[in-house]
This record gives C-alpha cells, structure tokens and sequence, in this order.
C-alpha cells in the first residue's frame, strides 16, 4: 500500500472504518428482518468506536479504556476464507449480506494484522492489537451466523 508512517496508516484505517460503518447502515436500511437489522447497525456501532479510538491515537489521546482493554485469542473458523467476493447490491437476501459481511471483516482482520506486523511504536501497537481483537470477533460473529443459517438450509 505503500505507508510511510503511523499518521498514514491510522488515516487510512479511520477511512476504512468509516466506510464498513456506512456498508453496515447501509445495509440495515434495507433489512427486513427486525433480528438482522439490529445486527447490522450494532456492526455499524462497533465500526463507529473503532474509528473513535483510531482518531484518539492520531491525536495521542488513548485513553485508560484502551490501555486496560483485556486482549484475548478469538478462534477463527474461516467459514469466509472458502468464500469468492461479491458486491453488494440493494435487494441482497440474508445469506449474501452475512457473506459480504464476512469477506469484510476478513479483510479488514487482515489489513490490521499486516500493520502490526509492521509496526513498532507501542501504543500502536496496543491499538491494532485491539483493532485485530475486534475484527476477528466481528468475524466469528458472522461466520457462526453464516454456519448455523446454512445449516437451517441443508448445508
């Protein structure tokens, strides 16, 4: 991608954010089944605070929430990681939503986990690593939701 420093990365990433927070209201707008609506818009909320804390660091405000955010491994079933990319359109029925869903936080986990491997600085560190964190649960989420509607379908 091309960064030169942390300012890049975190403005790029505040970017990304906001743009799965917009997919993800988006999304829900459009949303007729009350259960999957508030999923999407509490994914919108989660994308909202992650962009927060992305703008905090930029500003060197961390504050105490972050530096005592307990870390911890979250499993990853990579149901995604068999799946092709698609697009979304309005109109889109539960199963695609879940699947764009998934691709997103895929690559976004993916994205998060690169910039860590290449960054030194520790309260960047202690931020992506709790980006990662979220991501990978976003992930988890999705893809145990994806599981189990598949299975209702005879997957």
């Amino acid at each position: 991608m091309g960064f030169t420093d942390l300012t890049e990365i975190i403005d790029f990433a505040i970017e990304k954010e906001q743009e799965a927070a917009d997919f993800y209201a988006a999304a829900a707008r459009h949303e007729k089944m009350a259960g999957s609506r508030e999923m999407l818009e509490e994914f919108a909320a989660e994308e909202m605070k992650h962009k927060k804390m992305l703008q905090d660091l930029k500003q060197g405000s961390v504050d105490e929430a972050v530096k005592g955010y307990p870390l911890k491994w979250i499993t990853d079933i990579k149901r995604s990681d068999y799946l092709t990319d698609i697009e979304y359109h309005p109109g889109m029925n539960y199963r695609e939503i879940l699947h764009l869903a998934m691709k997103r936080e895929e690559k976004a986990l993916a994205f998060y986990n690169d910039v860590l491997a290449n960054t030194e600085a520790e309260k960047g560190r202690k931020v992506l690593k709790i980006l990662c964190q979220e991501e990978a649960r976003h992930k988890l989420a999705l893809e145990s939701l994806y599981d189990d509607f598949m299975a209702e379908m005879g997957d």
